[in-house]
């Protein structure tokens, strides 16, 4: 039977398709190892989840972790794909942490991701948004002095560098556009309320109803869940206000509005329109076409990993929230309020 050191010699060899000679010698720090194989066994080990020997730890991995909420929501995939491709392109390994229901919370990523020796971590959608959730494990990375980003609204709490799209700019956006469109009866469907992000959207939504004279009572404001299900359930909540618009957070939650306003028997636009948030992947393609807003999600995971990489390197560690402008998409959703638009 082979013994555990002899096992993760073979592993490592093998990860990397070096003789098991050669792994040896980059563990005991032995000359006659190539720089750019000496990396890739370090890398190897990370990957595998072995401890390097102590005397190398100073040498870290170019691993970065990215953690994102779940993958059911296309905006995620969308971030992961941007900035996985631009941490390869500047040397870094991307491990993808995402949480599924029932599955590994994001607590218990960051405490493998330490061991792991990451380099630097990146939060998309995650914990730090919500002012409910746990807060503890981030402590834990503050700790460490470990180079940290997070997408998109946080806490105040947290002492990290963001890179967020400007919420407020998106939500005046949206209410422009319906007001041009002769909506005034405007409803706002939302994230949880304890959620940063959302609510920032319904400071701007207040904001803009102010300075426009348009009534926006506490009862067209409804949370909800970021899935189909709860927007179609919050939308139906808001139809019954007699809303001829809805302005939505995210493009599922504009979806289930959509489902919502179709079978209470009315139409997108004619009767409700719709406005989503995010422009995912595929909004040009549903039926109606989504009017959303977009976050520019290329430019924004791009500075992510550019302000991390910085950090990795040596650049002091900053609180600093870097505001990225989101950019209305007209389509097919949204349309002039019918004279003769039904009442609640």
């Amino acid at each position: 039977m082979l013994s555990a050191v002899s096992r993760r010699l073979a592993e490592v060899a093998a990860k990397v398709g070096v003789s098991e000679a050669t792994v040896s010698r980059v563990l005991n720090d032995k000359p006659g190892v190539s720089d750019g194989t000496r990396q890739a066994v370090l890398t190897a080990l990370d990957v595998l989840g072995y401890e390097r020997p102590t005397k190398l730890r100073g040498d870290r991995g170019r691993l970065v972790g990215l953690v994102l909420p779940e993958l059911q929501n296309p905006i995620f995939p969308a971030f992961a794909d941007v900035m996985g491709a631009a941490l390869v392109q500047r040397g870094f390994i991307p491990l993808l942490c995402t949480q599924a229901a029932g599955g590994i919370p994001e607590a218990d990523y960051v405490e493998l991701l330490l061991q792991h020796h990451v380099s630097g971590v990146v939060f998309a959608g995650g914990n730090h948004a919500q002012g409910g959730a746990s807060h503890e494990h981030y402590a834990r990375i503050a700790e460490r002095g470990l180079p940290t980003i997070l997408i998109n609204a946080s806490t105040d709490d947290l002492p990290f560098a963001r890179v967020s799209c400007d919420d407020r700019v998106a939500v005046e956006q949206a209410m422009g556009h319906l007001l041009s469109l002769g909506h005034t009866e405007i409803g706002v469907l939302l994230g949880r309320p304890d959620h940063v992000p959302s609510r920032r959207k319904l400071e701007g939504a207040r904001t803009f109803a102010a300075q426009h004279g348009i009534a926006l009572p506490d009862s067209r404001v409804v949370h909800a869940l970021y899935t189909l299900e709860s927007g179609q359930a919050g939308a139906a909540r808001l139809l019954q206000t007699g809303v001829t618009a809805l302005v939505c957070a995210s493009d599922l939650l504009a979806l289930g509005a959509v489902r919502a306003i179709r079978r209470a028997g009315r139409a997108v636009p004619g009767d409700v329109s719709v406005i989503g948030f995010d422009d995912s992947t595929f909004m040009s393609l549903t039926d109606p076409p989504l009017t959303t807003v977009r976050q520019p999600i290329e430019a924004m995971g791009r500075a992510a990993v550019d302000q991390l990489a910085a950090f990795i390197e040596g650049a002091e560690s900053s609180t600093e929230e870097m505001l990225f402008e989101p950019e209305l998409v007209v389509r097919g959703s949204t349309g002039p309020r019918a004279p003769n638009a039904r009442a609640a």
